[in-house]
């Protein structure tokens, strides 16, 4: 893989991103507790196994990618493999038990869908990438990924559902089309490991097993699905 700088805006944005979204979360755990009237001992507790799980997590696939062990694609099963079936199961965890119907009751939905807006500085730093020759071209928005499109469009329906333009319908709409794309991407991102090959020689993703870009399946597309189950959660609810 090609050198990069840290100091590289679109490097850098793998950083920025992910620590931006453990803030939100931070907030998003707070502001849920305090509307639905959670008492000050829980909210505590709340914030601090958010602390300490984000932390731990966000080390542990650092250093993993770090070390080289995501890149042992030789191994069975490789351990990137491994690596993406925990993304799954932290998904399910923050998403499908009592945290995130915490988020999912306690947020307003618009709150829940502005957060998405993430993916448009997401998708114009991986853009970079495949232009400075890290990330092939099937990953990024002038190949097979089209996610942009719900960082674009997750600003404009948030703002509607927040003056209330727009209802259920939309929103549903919008989050089974957010969803998708991301496991579009996903899946081409899966099929673009040296695993696979499907996408021939010259087009491997092995980016993402290095530091900081090991935070994008780890941290940003785990927020991505975590967040359109919860948004599923919140409109069921309400």
């Amino acid at each position: 893989m090609p050198s990069v700088a840290m100091t590289d805006p679109a490097v850098l944005a793998f950083v920025v991103i992910p620590l931006g979204l453990l803030v939100a979360l931070l907030w998003g755990t707070h502001a849920a507790s305090r509307r639905l009237n959670e008492d000050d001992a829980t909210r505590r507790r709340a914030i601090l196994i958010t602390v300490v799980f984000a932390a731990v997590w966000m080390t542990v696939t650092w250093r993993a990618a770090e070390s080289g062990v995501l890149r042992l694609w030789d191994a069975t099963p490789p351990p990137f493999a491994l690596l993406v079936v925990a993304i799954l199961g932290v998904t399910a965890l923050l998403a499908c038990t009592g945290y995130g119907r915490r988020l999912a009751l306690g947020l307003p939905i618009w709150a829940l869908i502005g957060i998405q807006g993430f993916r448009l500085p997401l998708e114009l730093a991986m853009h970079a990438m495949h232009k400075r020759g890290v990330m092939p071209e099937q990953m990024s928005y002038s190949g097979r990924n089209f996610d942009i499109v719900t960082g674009i469009t997750a600003l404009a329906v948030a703002w509607l559902v927040f003056s209330n333009r727009v209802g259920r319908r939309v929103v549903l709409t919008w989050n089974v089309l957010g969803l998708l794309l991301v496991l579009n991407v996903v899946t081409v991102g899966i099929l673009s490991t040296p695993r696979f090959w499907l996408f021939g020689d010259d087009h491997i993703n092995v980016f993402i097993t290095y530091p900081p870009f090991v935070w994008l399946p780890a941290v940003m597309v785990l927020a991505a699905l975590a967040g359109h189950l919860i948004v599923f959660r919140a409109v069921s609810r309400r």
